[in-house]
């Protein structure tokens, strides 16, 4: 049953080892870092299952002031499991899209921070050019330049 009371999508979260490095790729991106602090204590463990922790997170936000990345560097407890090598096919997470302008642009910009692309820069149709690029610390992330009638 539907029952009709989403408002919108607040935020994606991604927990990063190096705080500083994932906010300047995002940045660089074209995020902007919208604030920063420490989450700690049993209360933010009553959130998480996680009990008494220590989080250092960054909400990003798109230049649209849409949509929201929060990346969060777990203090305590540490992180028990990686997965940021796995392929698009895999389970649970899968990688997050953004709109852009330029995407050749882009992708020389964000290759110059260490991001590889995955396999190549794609035309899909009249719509659309497509890639997928790891980015900082290995996160897979998806590129999508709209093209065609304007």
């Amino acid at each position: 049953m539907n029952v009709n009371r989403l408002i919108s999508m607040h935020n994606v979260g991604i927990v990063v080892e190096s705080l500083d490095d994932a906010i300047n790729f995002f940045s660089v991106l074209g995020l902007k870092l919208e604030g920063r602090t420490m989450v700690e204590g049993a209360w933010a463990g009553q959130v998480t299952g996680l009990g008494n922790q220590s989080v250092e997170i960054a909400m990003m936000v798109t230049p649209d002031g849409h949509s929201r990345l929060e990346l969060s560097r777990f203090l305590i407890p540490r992180t028990i499991a990686d997965h940021r090598s796995a392929p698009v096919n895999s389970l649970g997470y899968l990688r997050i899209m953004f709109a852009v302008k330029e995407i050749d642009v882009v992708v020389s910009k964000l290759m110059e921070l260490g991001a590889e692309l995955v396999g190549k820069i794609v035309q899909y149709e009249n719509r659309y050019r497509l890639c997928y690029i790891r980015g900082v610390e290995g996160l897979l992330i998806g590129l999508a330049e709209e093209i065609g009638d304007e």
